[in-house]
């Protein structure tokens, strides 16, 4: 099991490389466009469950806003973590963050990131931040419309 995800680690890593990231520094800045060329390929090569772990850590190293205390606190904060996340000029898209009833939410995503890079980061902040009672978080793409189908954006149902 161990050596079958360090193949996966290294084709990711030949994969970023082949598009010009040769190692990836938490404090360095990449193009927008050669991350998602990378992103693409990782899907189409390697599989959805890498592209959703690249997700899960990606809150471990970006900065997110002063004072998030919960999974809902962290939902609501995620665009402008997302945006401190980004620089430079051009619509990145954005998360939209819709409370529901009870443990329940809905987020919208109309950023350029696949759909599972998305569920990936969702799930680590509820990992980082589970509500106490809690115990699963459930992850629902809504509907057909979906980016990778040539929507304009994804709406998720989470409920925990």
């Amino acid at each position: 099991m161990a050596s079958a995800m360090e193949f996966l680690k290294l084709k990711a890593q030949r994969i970023l490389a082949t598009h010009g990231i040769e190692s990836l520094q938490p404090e360095q800045w990449y193009p927008l466009q050669k991350v998602l060329n990378s992103f693409e390929d990782i899907l189409k090569q390697v599989g959805p469950h890498t592209t959703r772990a690249i997700g899960r850590a990606v809150p471990k190293s970006a900065v997110f806003p002063p004072a998030i205390n919960s999974f809902e606190s962290a939902l609501l904060s995620l665009d402008q973590a997302y945006r401190m996340n980004h620089r430079g000029s051009g619509d990145i898209g954005s998360y939209r963050f819709i409370p529901g009833e009870g443990r329940s939410a809905r987020v919208m995503a109309d950023n350029p990131y696949p759909c599972e890079f998305d569920q990936g980061i969702m799930e680590a902040l509820y990992d980082r931040f589970q509500p106490k009672g809690s115990f699963v978080l459930r992850i629902e793409h809504e509907g057909t419309a979906c980016r990778a189908k040539g929507a304009r954006s994804c709406t998720y149902n989470l409920k925990w």
